[in-house]
């Protein structure tokens, strides 16, 4: 299994490209299955998740190339309505086949999903939200079988604003008969990327971006060519690792509008952010400032970047807390920090993190995406060498990051093993 090796601390300097977001680019992956012929996406970031969501879409019948960064898929040929528990259970963005496998075919047999090891994350407002369109669904032996004649549009009020239960309605109610009204849908920018790709194709999309989102259906969805958008967390990572290191790093192909946020929170650390179209440059301070965060829903702070801020506020002078509002056990990267060094104390869900002088390095597990970043983050800080095993989580969420790094000055290398 492959691990990291990290000696710090070291000082960034220098220009990154930010890749292709994975939370955009998986959806668009599941929405060629609507359109019964061949789709390209253009800056698809290649990720473990890219390949697995290629294998399920092989599974169903949707061959599907990468080459470059654009991946070619058909699905023209669509012969199974089935995604296996051996794929969905690495991904939890395996359950999007759901909702256009039983629109565009009226079944579905997918998986009930995995993915990362963190608190309960269950599908009950996907599923309610398909019973509410006409399906009939049941669980059999860990899997959802779904079956409708023809979905028919409802209004549909979702109790929070779940991205995936958001996601799979709409890919389900573009061709449902009648018009759909999800309230409280979410805002984040990968779903309005996504409205414009099926709205680019023939869907009759408005609302996107609101918490109330209008879905006119329609007979049928052409095939599409879309350019993912960029992936912001990743560009928040960077920015948050200019900020730990000190440094100064020019942050390429990225949108900051869709970054608020983190920058404010960012700024607030005593970080300067510069920003233009589609870049933006972060200087690090000279020392952090403790601030609050607490995570929600966008355009609130993300809880994608919860654990790498957490990271740059171990080295605040002072006090800060951290309060998750979207996934309450999502702090499993806290004991992996404290290994480090760092001062946290975790009660429910808010954690107080205390800035020390300086972090050790160590060897340190990663437990999900966003837990690894933030002990990469930790060890460009920390003193001596950290070996970060697991990072085959880094590779779901994340396009070579390591090469990204050392071009930035880290030292940093892959362990193959």
């Amino acid at each position: 299994m492959d691990s990291f090796r990290i000696v710090g601390p070291c000082r960034l300097e220098g220009s990154v490209e930010v890749s292709g977001a994975k939370n955009a680019m998986l959806p668009l992956m599941a929405a060629t299955i609507l359109t019964g012929g061949k789709c390209t996406l253009e800056n698809v970031p290649e990720l473990r998740d890219t390949t697995t969501m290629m294998r399920l879409l092989a599974v169903l019948g949707v061959p599907s190339t990468l080459e470059k960064g654009t991946l070619a898929a058909d699905a023209s040929e669509i012969k199974s309505f089935e995604a296996p528990y051996d794929l969905v259970r690495t991904m939890r963005a395996s359950i999007y086949a759901l909702g256009p496998l039983l629109a565009k075919f009226g079944k579905a047999r997918v998986s009930m999903p995995g993915g990362c090891a963190w608190g309960p994350r269950p599908v009950d407002l996907h599923l309610q939200g398909l019973k509410a369109l006409g399906a009939d669904i049941r669980i059999d032996h860990g899997y959802i079988d779904a079956s409708a004649s023809r979905l028919r549009g409802a209004e549909i009020i979702l109790s929070l604003p779940s991205v995936g239960a958001t996601v799979n309605l709409m890919l389900a109610a573009v061709l449902a008969e009648g018009r759909t009204i999800i309230e409280n849908a979410a805002r984040e920018p990968e779903i309005s990327a996504l409205a414009a790709a099926l709205n680019g194709a023939g869907a009759a999309i408005s609302g996107e971006g609101t918490s109330r989102m209008e879905i006119e259906g329609v007979s049928a969805i052409r095939p599409f060519r879309v350019r993912v958008i960029p992936d912001r967390i990743e560009a928040g990572t960077f920015a948050a690792a200019a900020a730990i290191t000190g440094g100064r790093v020019e942050i390429n192909g990225c949108e900051p509008d869709h970054m608020h946020a983190v920058v404010e929170r960012l700024e607030a650390c005593g970080a300067r952010v510069e920003t233009g179209p589609g870049k933006m440059t972060v200087q690090g301070p000279g020392r952090i400032e403790p601030v609050n965060i607490e995570t929600g829903f966008y355009p609130a702070f993300p809880t994608d970047m919860q654990a790498q801020m957490m990271a740059v506020l171990c080295r605040a002078r002072g006090a800060s807390s951290i309060m998750e509002r979207v996934y309450s056990e999502r702090f499993t990267h806290v004991p992996e920090l404290k290994r480090l060094g760092a001062k946290i104390v975790l009660e429910g869900g808010v954690a107080v993190v205390t800035g020390v002088d300086s972090l050790q390095g160590a060897p340190v597990m990663a437990t999900d995406i966003r837990a690894s970043s933030a002990l990469i983050l930790a060890a460009l800080a920390a003193e001596g060498e950290t070996r970060i095993l697991r990072i085959y989580h880094i590779d779901r969420g994340y396009e070579r990051i390591e090469e990204k790094l050392r071009k930035l000055g880290a030292s940093i290398e892959r362990i193959a093993g």
